[in-house]
């Protein structure tokens, strides 16, 4: 039997978060306590990729599936409790791993363990160090529609510019990104 390397606890992981499937790229870097549960690590990227935490989810860790079982959509019951599970342990030593919102939309998220840091100070909470562009709005179809909602709402003569423009937010910013909002809003997350 094969061993299997996790890694070491250091106090604090760098994590980089892309949206899969989007052009152009959203993502954000964090660093999160290495004591981080998969429970809380769920929180943290509804709250850094500015989603609303109200779709199933869950993460895919090799060959594991992790998240809140569910009987409506667990049919085969292969998802397993992510409550209490610590993030390097599901790691078992591996880099990346996907995490899956709203299963309608399909959004899929490449998570990469960049660096291991070591703790300065106690911290509780998980930090942004960088991120570009908005969180799509909820419910806009996954990646493909999220184009077309982009073209409708960016051409004024677009057949359905009007539609998308009251179904969504008229001050929508494809390319906004506030870090230090971001940040007040993790810091309400303990971890």
């Amino acid at each position: 039997m094969a061993k299997v390397h996790q890694l070491p606890a250091t106090g604090q992981l760098q994590l980089r978060i892309e949206l899969e499937s989007i052009e152009p790229l959203i993502w954000r870097h964090l660093v999160v306590p290495d004591t981080i549960t998969l429970t809380r690590l769920h929180h943290v990227i509804q709250a850094a990729m500015g989603w609303t935490d109200t779709h199933l989810h869950e993460f895919e860790i090799g060959p594991r599936r992790y998240g809140e079982p569910d009987p409506d959509w667990d049919f085969d019951g292969s998802i397993i409790s992510e409550k209490r599970v610590p993030l390097l342990k599901a790691l078992a030593g591996r880099q990346s791993f996907t995490y899956l919102y709203d299963f309608g939309d399909g959004w899929e998220h490449k998570v990469t363990v960049k660096k291991t840091l070591p703790r300065a100070e106690p911290k509780r909470f998980a930090i942004c160090i960088g991120g570009e562009n908005a969180c799509p709005p909820e419910d806009v179809g996954g990646p493909y529609g999220y184009a077309d909602y982009l073209a409708a709402i960016r051409d004024k003569n677009h057949p359905e510019h009007e539609d998308m423009i009251a179904w969504g937010r008229e001050d929508f910013d494809p390319a906004a990104f506030d870090l230090e909002e971001t940040n007040a809003i993790l810091k309400r997350i303990r971890c």
